[in-house]
Order: structure tokens, then sequence, then C-alpha cells
């Protein structure tokens, strides 16, 4: 059950806005993480009693789900893409939106994301995985979105996949390789994208094989 898939009913006249409900929410886990979005936290910061809240939301996983569907509606550069970027460009620009707001991937990992803007996120990239020839663009828009998922939640390590040592007597090939990469994220993503980008129009058989021609 979520915001999105079961809406509360609204039990007072006079209820507080949701529009400034999800932006209070966004603020606050842009600042704090996930430890500071609570129930009292946004009454506060909207000069309300916290019980004032139940007029809208249930209880403060309704608030991640307004919060997550804001901050995409919020980032210009996303929407752009949404309406009119390359499935490549689009993937691009989710992951530096998951980057500005790291809780995003947390929540997408707990929650599925069901509101209005995610919803048409994953409309695009339906309909762009099938344009590329995918015979399975549901699978691929998947696939897509869980590597820059993937790669947003790791991003914040790449600094310390540089710092920190390696056994050269275990890994030899491993430490030898790290000493001359860059580990830039978007980079790593970028090649990642080409190579599933690449498999798109290729159907694949039961045994995982590409088939081939005689």
């Amino acid at each position: 059950m979520g915001y999105w898939t079961d809406p509360p009913v609204p039990r007072r006249v006079r209820a507080v806005d949701v529009a400034r409900i999800a932006s209070v929410a966004v603020e606050l886990l842009d600042a704090g993480g996930f430890r500071a979005l609570t129930l009292r936290a946004v009454a506060s910061r909207l000069g309300v009693a916290p019980a004032s809240l139940y007029s809208r939301i249930r209880s403060v996983d309704d608030l991640y789900d307004l919060a997550l569907d804001a901050a995409l509606r919020d980032d210009a550069h996303l929407q752009e893409a949404i309406a009119s970027a390359p499935l490549r460009d689009l993937a691009l620009a989710l992951h530096r939106h998951l980057l500005a707001h790291p809780w995003a991937c947390q929540v997408v990992s707990m929650r599925a994301p069901r509101g209005p803007h995610y919803l048409r996120l994953s409309e695009r990239m339906c309909v762009l995985t099938a344009d590329a020839g995918s015979p399975d663009p549901l699978g691929d828009a998947y696939a897509l979105s869980n590597l820059v998922i993937g790669s947003a939640l790791t991003a914040a390590a790449a600094a310390a996949e540089r710092s920190t040592p390696v056994d050269p007597a275990i890994a030899p090939r491993y430490a030898a390789l790290r000493e001359a990469h860059a580990v830039e994220p978007e980079t790593v993503l970028a090649r990642g994208l080409e190579a599933l980008l690449a498999g798109l129009s290729c159907p694949v058989e039961a045994d995982g094989l590409t088939p081939t021609s005689d």
C-alpha cells in the first residue's frame, strides 16, 4: 500500500496542502537523509500540529512517496530529458538526479514509485526501449533503471575505491588495473549503458545465447 496506489481521503475541510508537504519532505531528506524525515519535523516546518498532517497522509511512508515524486517533478533537467532525450541521455539524467537526492535510491529500493511523474518516466523508458527494437521493452527498462540506480548507490564509494589498499598477492590484475583507472562513476555508467543499449535489438533465446544464422 502506498500514497499513490491507495490515497487517503481528506478528513478536514481546511487540510494542509499536499504539494507543500511534499516539498518540505524533499527539503528535509536532502538536508539530513532518512532520519531527518518525520511527521513532527514536517509539521514543524509547516507551522502546524503533527495531527494536522493526518488530513492528507497516513504515515511517514506517504511522505517518502510524495517526496520521491516531487523531487523528480522539480528537476528541470530530468523533465527535459523525459520529454525529448534519447535513452542513453535519459538514463544519465536520471543518474544525476539520484546523485543529487541520494535518499531517492533508498526509497525506490523499498517502495515501487507510483507517483505521476515517476509513471511518466517509466512510460518514456518503455517507449524508448521498444523504439530501439527491444523484444522485451519492460524487462530492458527494468535492467536500465537498475543499472542506473546501482551506479548511483555506489557512486559515493568511488573515492574510497582508489584510496583503499589492495593486496596484490591476492588480486594482482585488479591491483594493477585500478592504479591507472579514473573510477569516475558517470564514465563507468556510460560504458555500461553503451553495452546494454547495444544489445536491445538482439533477441535472446531461453539458453541466454543470441541466435545465429546457419
